[in-house]
């Protein structure tokens, strides 16, 4: 790497630089301000120049901070100055909701320059392969597609790349642990060598060094830390055996009064669970996860987003690349298996600058896993007040054993918090979200 540029979104409340400042074009500028859009985000403010500059980059940011215009405004303004009916810029993501967010954010932000899109992604009917084909035929602009529908149309040789200037992978870390490696390298086989590409990232491991080594020509890196949630997000943790968790929602749901949540469950067995067991007791819920099709899930999201529910019970195929405004509450029923995954899904709320909370479910079986998820974060979190209704379903964690191959007991080893007893909050200051 020639230039590493690190940045802390924890210590950073102001951004310096507004959008007028980068150089973009006049019909740019009209659709980021139409938009209610002046003040660059961090991720922006660093990658927007270097990109047009011409640099490759590999840059590690989490979604809510604004990577998408950040890849997508230098290639717009590129396009207003260097008008082309071919396809310019590929985007490449993992999934199809991530797919149609992007393009959405497109056509924002294109609506004054005449600039075309189109996502394509797996699933539906032949009726939609054959309009992707039309398009691509007929020629756009920016092209986002999802490897395995991307390839299905490269294998029938009429997709046009010879004139391909930008090349953007986005959340490359998700799509590695998909299994998209290989298909990836298939597309690249396919594009020409002379372009500029870029990498996002939420997370820096060896195997997406080794995929920007394979792909980027002496990029420039931004990495912005994510080990940490906004600061806007109340957090708390309720230490709730499994079968207190569902009255524990319902007691949760009548003192917050918010009007959307989202609960992360670990697996989608758990997820039809849980929505039936909710939907027994009247409440407004849907579900998404991976055993649905793409018009199930679609048709959850619609409904959540139009608030005809008001809960969306989901596995971590939402906790990354779905833009959902207003959630005012996360509920994690099972403490996430990754402690990166865990900032990921309390990201769901407080986005925009808006607030919000995130309460979290630690059984028995998941108090080692959720101290680890503690020490990523560099914080202890507030332990809620359980309901007087369920307190005989809660346990202290401070009063359990644990077997010397489990570590000492009261967890008092090595990176032990001393204020990690019982059900006193870390912070006395700070009233527990639900707390009587």
């Amino acid at each position: 790497m020639q230039k590493i540029r690190k940045m802390y979104l924890a210590n950073l409340k102001e951004f310096n630089l507004k959008f007028t400042e980068f150089g973009f074009e006049e019909s740019l500028i009209d659709s980021i301000s139409s938009m209610g859009f002046e003040d660059a985000t961090p991720i922006q403010e660093n990658a927007i120049p270097l990109i047009m500059k011409g640099k490759d980059m590999i840059a590690c940011a989490q979604t809510g901070t604004g990577k998408t215009a950040a890849f997508v405004l230098p290639v717009l303004n590129q396009l207003i100055q260097n008008p082309s009916e071919h396809i310019t810029a590929l985007i490449i993501v993992p999934t199809r909701e991530l797919a149609l967010q992007t393009d959405q954010s497109i056509q924002g932000l294109a609506y004054f320059s005449g600039i075309s899109s189109i996502p394509v992604f797996g699933g539906g009917d032949g009726i939609v392969f054959s309009n992707e084909k039309k398009a691509l035929v007929q020629g756009v602009n920016i092209l986002i597609a999802t490897p395995g529908r991307l390839l299905s149309h490269l294998n029938m040789g009429y997709v046009p790349l010879d004139h391909l200037k930008f090349l953007i992978l986005d959340e490359a870390d998700r799509m590695l642990d998909m299994g998209f490696h290989d298909d990836i390298m298939r597309i690249v086989s396919h594009l020409p060598q002379n372009r500029q590409s870029l990498l996002f990232s939420a997370t820096m491991p060896d195997k997406i060094r080794k995929l920007s080594r394979k792909l980027l020509q002496n990029p420039e890196e931004i990495s912005l830390s994510i080990s940490k949630p906004a600061e806007r997000v109340e957090q708390s943790i309720y230490y709730i055996e499994d079968k207190g968790k569902i009255p524990l929602i319902e007691h949760i749901l009548d003192i917050e009064q918010v009007q959307s949540t989202v609960i992360f469950v670990g697996t989608k067995i758990a997820a039809r669970q849980l929505e039936r067991s909710l939907k027994n007791r009247k409440l407004k819920v849907s579900a998404i996860h991976s055993d649905l099709t793409q018009e199930e899930r679609e048709t959850s999201l619609l409904s959540f987003r139009s608030r005809r529910t008001s809960i969306l019970v989901a596995t971590d195929i939402l906790s990354r690349g779905i833009d959902i405004d207003d959630i005012g509450l996360v509920i994690n029923y099972d403490v996430p298996h990754d402690a990166e995954d865990y900032v990921h899904r309390v990201g769901r709320t407080a986005r925009a600058e808006s607030k919000g909370k995130a309460m979290t479910f630690v059984n028995k079986e998941s108090v080692r896993k959720f101290k680890r998820i503690e020490d990523f974060i560099g914080s202890g979190i507030a332990i809620g007040e359980l309901p007087e209704s369920i307190k005989s379903l809660g346990f202290d964690v401070g009063e359990m054993d644990f077997e010397k191959k489990q570590g000492p007991k009261n967890f008092k080893g090595k990176g032990h918090n001393k204020n990690y007893r019982g059900k006193k909050p870390f912070n006395k200051k700070s009233k527990p979200p639900g707390a009587q």
